[in-house]
């Protein structure tokens, strides 16, 4: 394998490895959200998580659907509609939300290290695999951010438990 073959496949993994750790945390705050939190927003202007999900799913399913020979930016998809309320119960934003990785998995394990210098196409626009795929690492990890954060918020009076290293805890995870 020639060290291109061998940078890319480990770009490949990498940006795998990355998109399992967003969407475990966001899995980890869902799971603390009550029902009810998937419907409330801090004010007018931000997202709940119900809308959060519902644009993931839309984008995944654009960009990631015949990823390499269709433009990442579907005729299909009603992206204006992914932020408007919908009330679809827990279990369906989960379904979608589950849809939508495992959309963008299949589409990644499919592609080999000679892809990763391709052209596609997002709504007209040249990119490489490596800066279509880093477009979307970029994207999700915002979105996640924000789930986290809004999960977080609504779910603190019920004891919320940190998905990281929790404060005043740092010195044990210090290499000795």
């Amino acid at each position: 394998m020639s060290d291109q073959s061998q940078v890319a496949q480990v770009f490949l993994q990498e940006s795998i490895r990355a998109f399992e750790s967003m969407k475990k945390l966001a899995d980890q705050a869902f799971a603390q959200a009550a029902d009810e939190h998937f419907y409330q927003t801090l004010d007018e202007e931000s997202n709940s998580l119900e809308v959060l999900i519902k644009h993931m799913h839309g984008n995944m399913l654009s960009r990631w659907v015949d990823f390499l020979t269709s433009d990442g930016e579907k005729e299909t998809r009603e992206r204006d509609m992914e932020f408007e309320s919908s009330r679809y119960s827990r279990e369906e934003l989960l379904s979608l939300w589950e849809e939508g990785w495992k959309v963008l998995f299949d589409a990644l394990h499919s592609l080999t290290s000679e892809d990763v210098l391709r052209i596609i196409r997002i709504r007209g626009q040249e990119h490489t695999v490596i800066q279509a795929i880093q477009r979307q690492v970029s994207h999700y990890g915002y979105h996640v951010g924000q789930i986290v954060f809004l999960s977080k918020h609504l779910a603190s009076q019920q004891g919320w438990k940190t998905l990281s290293i929790a404060r005043g805890q740092s010195k044990a995870f210090r290499p000795s």
